[in-house]
Formats: C-alpha cells, structure tokens, sequence
C-alpha cells in the first residue's frame, strides 16, 4: 500500500469538505445532517492515511478484501468506536471469516449468500447486519439481486425467514453517468424499492439504509435518501497506479 493522498493535511480537508456538503445536501433535502454517514472507502490506504482520516471525523471505515483488511482491523481496533463495513464483493468461502468481524456487510447479493451468512452467523452465536445489493441496471458486469425479485414476496419472505441476518437496507451503484445528476433516476428507484420493502412490515427487513452514493455522484444521492456514502476518491486522491478499479470503492 502507498500514500495516494498528498500532503499532510490534505486528507484531513477534504474529510470536512465533503462532511460539510454531506450536511448542505441533507439540508437540502429536508433531512438533518446526522441521518447520513460517510464510509471511507480504505482498499489500498495505508494505516496511517486511515488514521489521519479518523483524526478528521471518520467514524467508518470500509473494506473490500480480507486479506487487507484483517492487519488493518488488528491495527486500528475499535479505537474511538470506528465501525467497520464490508464493502466489497463478498466469496461464500470467504463468510465465515467475515461475519463477526464487520458491523455491515453491503454486498449480499444473491439468496445464496444471505444464507450461507445466516448459518455461519448462527454458528458464531452473533447476528449479522446486512445490506442487499441491487442491480438497478441489469448489468452483466454487476452482481445483485434484480429490482423484480426484491419485489417477489417469496424471495422476501426467504430473507425474513432467516433468523440471523438483519436486514438493514439496501446498497446499489448505478451504470456510471457521465454526469452526477444522470444517476438521479436510479437513486430515486432504490429509495422507491426500499420504502416498498418496507410497506410489507417483515420483521427482519428494516430498511432502515440506503447505501449509495461515491466521490462523484455523493450529493445527488444524499438528496435522494442515501444514508451511507462509500467514497475513497474525493478522500484519498487518485489511486495508485497499476491497481484495478472496483465500483464498489470507486
């Protein structure tokens, strides 16, 4: 891992930047300021760029590897209650060692998954939080339930039936625009899915987060219900060279 950020202190301004427009966009929108988070998005951001951005208000953080992760989460701790999200694409081999370990998973993507983290957080004796990824666009590249079947009543029905995973919502990124108000459509669709969601009163099916919005679109979905903001960009810099882009962490 490299220092991708700049000087010192840089990480630090844009941290408030983006809390302060976090907080215009709530406003915007008619919400309070404190009813959105940011997720620092930390995949190739060495441990003291994480702490410098803790420092400046950070309070979670989120990773897409394990393997990157796990040193991280010795490092760091729960130091000033950091909250750790997994952000990335989530391998059923791969479950067992996650649940326990993250406050929220963003990327349940399929029934398959959300089950094998029901039985592994059975097993541990510890409910697991969790987001559903939704496909808004249907894209091949993109896992995802599909927008129809987060409206089956069987499939919800199956997730509610599953007495280890709480359900907090909803996470989506949309096909990448041009522009930020172009993702605006999709933004409004998964709030739509989420409130319809909801209007069903299952148990285990809260609804409670949107998870939307990164570096260049993070105000728009703010000012249409995201309640966390994965962003790595706008904080970090530009990433490091010879490292793969992954939408989930931009």
């Amino acid at each position: 891992m490299r220092d991708s950020g700049g000087g010192a202190g840089a990480i630090a301004q844009r941290i408030q930047s983006i809390l302060a427009e976090l907080a215009r966009a709530a406003g915007r929108a008619g919400r309070r300021p404190d009813t959105v988070r940011l997720v620092a998005a930390t995949k190739f951001v060495a441990v003291d760029q994480i702490r410098e951005a803790v420092s400046a208000g950070v309070k979670i953080l989120g990773e897409s590897r394990l393997q990157e992760a796990l040193p991280k989460l010795e490092a760091l701790g729960n130091q000033d209650r950091l909250r750790w999200h997994f952000i990335g694409r989530l391998q059923r081999r791969k479950v067992k060692e996650v649940v326990g370990r993250f406050d929220l998973i963003h990327s349940v993507d399929s029934l398959d998954l959300a089950g094998e983290i029901d039985r592994r957080a059975c097993a541990a004796g510890c409910p697991q939080e969790v987001l559903l990824e939704v496909n808004l666009g249907q894209e091949t590249t993109k896992g995802g339930f599909s927008p129809s079947a987060l409206q089956d009543a069987r499939v919800l029905a199956e997730l509610d039936g599953m007495p280890h995973l709480s359900v907090r919502g909803l996470m989506a990124i949309p096909p990448m625009t041009e522009e930020a108000e172009a993702a605006r459509p999709y933004f409004r669709r998964l709030r739509d899915l989420a409130q319809g969601i909801a209007a069903r009163g299952l148990s285990r099916l809260a609804m409670e987060e949107l998870s939307m919005g990164m570096s260049a679109d993070y105000s728009v979905a703010v000012e249409e219900g995201a309640t966390l903001d994965r962003i790595w960009t706008a904080i970090f810099g530009p990433r490091p060279l010879g490292t793969q882009r992954s939408d989930k962490e931009e």
